[in-house]
């Protein structure tokens, strides 16, 4: 029986504050501002067509949704400076690899970790991110898209992020 494996966010100090600073807001002044919103809305009057209402329901969905992904996000975090490139493709790592014969650089991780700068970001749990996860410079494998195609991949070369 295979064991289920605890997945551990790395994420800079920088974002870790950025993220932990949104989730503060929006679970105190951006709650308060919506339900304020929402009340306002509803002495206007028939809730059915109610413009305001709706948008502003809308809107309380979103922030309540980002509160819950950030919420999960920093439940199991490593905080910490990116991990020095050895040649090995790690999360955290900046790749430079031939996908499908076309040459692309992304970050390996979380999205939120690239914030500000021009990376694709791509997941090391994505089908291209666990396949390539652990590969040195210059090894070459093979994932299953999502449309099922093969896709080769090649490391070509592994950085250090520097944000």
């Amino acid at each position: 029986m295979a064991s289920e494996e605890i997945k551990e966010t790395w994420l800079t100090q920088e974002a870790y504050d950025r993220l932990k600073g949104e989730l503060d807001t929006l679970s105190t002044t951006g709650r308060e501002e919506i339900a304020k919103r929402i009340e306002a809305a509803r002495e206007e009057g028939d809730l059915k067509e109610n413009g305001g209402y709706h948008a502003a329901k809308d809107e309380q969905g979103k922030i309540e949704a980002r509160i819950r992904t950030l919420t999960a996000l920093l439940k199991d975090v490593k905080v910490g400076e990116a991990p020095q490139s050895s040649g090995v493709v790690e999360t955290g790592t900046v790749i430079t690899a031939t996908i499908a014969g076309d040459e692309a650089t992304f970050l390996l991780g979380n999205r939120e970790i690239a914030a500000g700068t021009d990376y694709t970001v791509y997941s090391e749990s994505s089908p291209m991110g666990a396949a390539i996860l652990g590969l040195k410079v210059g090894e070459k494998t093979t994932f299953t898209a999502p449309n099922g195609k093969d896709i080769e991949v090649k490391v070509i070369n592994v950085e250090t992020f520097t944000g």
